[in-house]
């Protein structure tokens, strides 16, 4: 009899789980992509925040994550084209094994990567508290798209709250590599530098 009950309770717990697990509520406006998606869970936090009510969170849902995901959003570059960007937010670890980090990305016409920074040099990794992150960059006039958002690769959980899209001044540094940073000849052809 306590077997039969015992198998009930399982059960009941394991189709409870699932129900949660698809009833997980993604932020409104925000999507998911990556190269693994399925090892993670986006939902919206309602317990762990920085400020206000909520927080988006990344967590893996495998014992070895093997790829990445990201939560994120795309919009057109109309607004802040010439102008000089900052992205900021407050990002909160437990546990990442791998790394995670802010991204944001400005595409040109054809798709074309007029400027990226992933935080990968700068990297979210470990245990951490509330921090405030940021990035920097042109839009150029060529500029077609913006898209930006928190990645997490590996294994952990992160969150984010409080983000900030705001046009900066040309006295602000952009944080990542530029296009126009590729070097206009070969260099190091003979491996000495």
């Amino acid at each position: 009899m306590k077997h039969t009950n015992l198998k009930a309770i399982l059960i009941a717990s394991i189709v409870l789980g699932c129900a949660a697990a698809v009833q997980a509520e993604t932020p409104k406006g925000w999507f998911a992509a990556g190269s693994h998606p399925r090892e993670y869970e986006m939902t919206l936090d309602r317990e762990v925040t920085h400020g206000g009510k909520g927080s988006a969170s990344l967590k893996s849902n495998v014992p070895k994550a093997s790829g990445f995901v990201t939560l994120m959003q795309t919009f057109k570059a109309d607004t802040y084209r010439g102008q000089r960007v900052r992205l900021s937010g407050y990002v909160r670890s437990q546990d990442v094994k791998d790394w995670a980090g802010l991204w944001l990305r400005v595409d040109g016409l054809k798709g074309e990567v007029l400027g990226f920074d992933n935080m990968q040099d700068r990297a979210v990794k470990g245990n951490t508290d509330w921090t405030r992150y940021e990035i920097v960059l042109d839009v150029p006039e060529a500029s077609q798209q913006i898209a930006f958002g928190l990645l997490l690769s590996g294994t952990g959980q992160v969150w984010l709250d409080d983000m900030k899209m705001e046009v900066v001044g040309k006295d602000v540094p952009v944080t990542g590599k530029k296009s126009s940073e590729e070097p206009s000849a070969p260099r190091n052809l003979d491996f000495e530098e």
